[in-house]
């Protein structure tokens, strides 16, 4: 015997759990196709910019940072943003709005360690522009899928 009610959806709990797994892998696998795009627009972004002659040599510790730094970090915070999102679908009333919030929040902190770290001003400007381009990215990306998920 089917348990369904006048709408023809089912009423069990298993009917509620597979749609969230289902709206949780959703937002997870359209938040790990933006981390890919974060993840090469910001390399080719950084790659135009040395190619342009900004050379990314941070004065603490003296090294230059590589064309891979930039995409491994980009993953990895991408990949935090998902988390949040997935939280945020789980537990919040209002997910979307909640992780705008804070994704645009913390990307406005993540500005502030290459204003503090005395490279040059055209390292500097570089850095400021590469935070905000997977911000561009994964945030209207993830707050569009929270919308949809959610409605």
């Amino acid at each position: 015997m089917n348990s369904m009610n006048d709408s023809g959806v089912g009423t069990g709990t298993a009917s509620g759990r597979t749609s969230r797994t289902h709206r949780l892998r959703g937002l997870a696998g359209t938040g790990f196709i933006a981390t890919l795009a974060a993840m090469v627009a910001t390399t080719l972004a950084a790659a135009l910019a040395q190619a342009i002659g900004v050379d990314f040599e941070v004065p603490d510790g003296g090294e230059t940072i590589p064309l891979s730094g930039f995409a491994v970090v980009t993953g990895l915070l991408s990949v935090v943003g998902i988390a949040m999102a997935v939280a945020f679908l789980r537990w919040s009333a209002r997910p979307a709005e909640r992780f705008v919030w804070t994704a645009v929040s913390l990307t406005a902190i993540s500005l502030v360690p290459p204003l503090l770290s005395g490279a040059n001003t055209a390292t500097t400007t570089a850095l400021l522009g590469l935070h905000l381009v997977p911000a561009t990215v994964m945030i209207p990306t993830l707050a569009r899928s929270l919308r949809t998920r959610t409605h």
